[in-house]
């Protein structure tokens, strides 16, 4: 499968994003580079590999990835009025905020 510059305008455009017809051409070119490496992995042969839920096989000593395994803890948060009055600007009990998708 190869990306086209239709298909990043039309993703860019799907995002909001304006982009210049050379940033266009990068992104065409960065994103057919990165298919073309993940076709490279999907030649090689993982059949013996056993498949893991995530590639450290031991979270001991990894803070990194402490958090994903700790209990969800129940918190205080901000009073509801409280976050209200923060708010520029509010509609009943919403906070109210600018457009930002013309579309």
């Amino acid at each position: 499968m190869k990306i086209t510059d239709q298909d990043v305008s039309y993703v860019a455009d799907l995002a909001n994003l304006e982009l210049t017809p050379e940033e266009r051409t990068r992104m065409e070119k960065d994103l057919n580079s990165i298919l073309d490496y993940i076709d490279l992995l999907n030649e090689l042969d993982t059949s013996n590999v056993p498949p893991m839920v995530q590639v450290l096989s031991d979270k001991a000593g990894s803070a990194k990835f402490e958090h994903a395994f700790r209990a969800d803890e129940l918190r205080p948060c901000l009073p509801h009025e409280t976050a209200m009055q923060n708010a520029p600007d509010t509609d009943g009990d919403f906070f109210k905020v600018p457009r930002v998708i013309e579309k």
